[in-house]
């Protein structure tokens, strides 16, 4: 397992043992202290909920704990690098890139917590030192389980044309918290399909087991089926293999949920490095669609941030808890790049529409995995 610190709360913590901590008789003391928290109204995570400048944030619930996989966005205090590149690695950043942070963007970092208010940090979970092909621009991580083992989906390169190397890969660990090394040796989605960027994956497992990913930048949105070992596209009915589903706005940041029978696809609108940065969403019958707009969600508050997107959501398991986890810019920088994890509550209305997302500086109470009574659901956030 990568190297872990410690965040409790929001403050910097000293070196631990990460995850293998919360095992035994000290994984039950923290379970029971964090109830007990819940109970009193003692504690909350304050937004942004760790230090540093991240985004994207995928949330998952791995083995019992929160598990969040950021893009890694700016240096905050001492850079953290990747220690060396290979001679190809070093020639690829030679290309000119967008913006001149995408050279600083070639690892992940991790966080996991047993209640959503306490983080452990994991550095460098994956790094392009494990991935040959891929030197730069690294963004936006989805992680799923299969197979006893945890797959990595993430962004390479930011591939401009057809005729540059990068795009979505696959990286694969035995742990949650890595190390993620590469599983096929080149891009897993390498090309342009529908108008479609091979950026920001998300993979979403349906009831009948078969796993999804969505992806796509650049105003566009594919799904496509994968096989059972994550390392290939399959073809859908049709014969297609890369189904466009862009709903009107798009922009980025394809997400998907399904509670109670209907698939909620959201994304983000607008642009990443503006105030007009947001998510919107629309439902349909099927992770395919078609899917209806259903209007917005999530959006700049001037009380407290700007620029808040690409997210993602975690549904407590055995319960219709739903937690909402984004990026956000601070009110006193304009920087694209200075942006943080924040979660704050997802609520349902009784006709199942997404109530507008109300975004905090307080943050959320603990939420332990199983430690209070489950309510009966059917939703998942797989």
């Amino acid at each position: 397992v990568a190297p872990s610190r410690r965040y409790p709360l929001f403050s910097r913590g000293a070196t631990s043992k990460g995850v293998g901590e919360t095992r035994g008789r000290r994984g039950v003391r923290i379970a029971l202290t964090a109830s007990a928290l819940l109970m009193c109204g003692l504690a909350s995570a304050s937004n942004p909920i760790v230090p540093g400048w991240y985004a994207d944030p995928e949330i998952r619930v791995f083995a019992g704990r929160y598990w969040i996989y950021p893009t890694y966005s700016d240096h905050y205090g001492k850079p953290d690098v990747t220690s060396r590149f290979s001679a190809a690695q070093k020639l690829a950043r030679q290309r000119k890139t967008v913006r001149p942070s995408y050279g600083m963007q070639t690892f992940f970092n991790a966080f996991s917590s047993p209640d959503l208010v306490h983080w452990t940090k994991h550095d460098h979970v994956f790094d392009v030192r494990n991935a040959a092909w891929a030197a730069y621009a690294i963004w936006a991580p989805s992680v799923i389980q299969a197979n006893g083992r945890y797959y990595m989906f993430f962004s390479a390169n930011d591939i401009q044309s057809d005729a540059e190397l990068g795009g979505i890969g696959l990286a694969v660990s035995d742990r949650p918290g890595g190390p993620f090394k590469d599983a096929i040796g080149k891009p897993l989605v390498g090309a342009f399909h529908n108008g479609a960027q091979p950026i920001d994956p998300f993979a979403f497992r349906d009831h009948d087991g078969q796993v999804y990913l969505f992806y796509g930048g650049w105003k566009h949105c594919n799904v496509v089926r994968l096989s059972a070992d994550m390392k290939r596209i399959l073809p859908f009915a049709d014969g297609s293999k890369y189904k466009e589903v862009t709903p009107p706005g798009y922009v980025e940041g394809s997400f998907m949920i399904e509670r109670k029978g209907v698939y909620y696809l959201m994304w983000s609108e607008g642009g990443w490095t503006g105030p007009d940065y947001s998510v919107a969403y629309a439902t349909g019958p099927g992770p395919t669609g078609p899917f209806t707009p259903r209007g917005k969600i999530l959006s700049q508050d001037l009380r407290i941030a700007r620029g808040a997107g690409h997210h993602s959501v975690v549904n407590v398991p055995g319960t219709d808890d739903w937690y909402i986890a984004y990026h956000r810019r601070p009110l006193d920088t304009d920087r694209g790049e200075h942006r943080q994890i924040a979660i704050d509550r997802m609520v349902f209305a009784a006709d199942g529409r997404i109530e507008p997302v109300v975004m905090t500086d307080a943050g959320v109470t603990p939420r332990p995995i199983g430690v209070q009574k489950p309510t009966q659901s059917s939703g998942r956030a797989m």
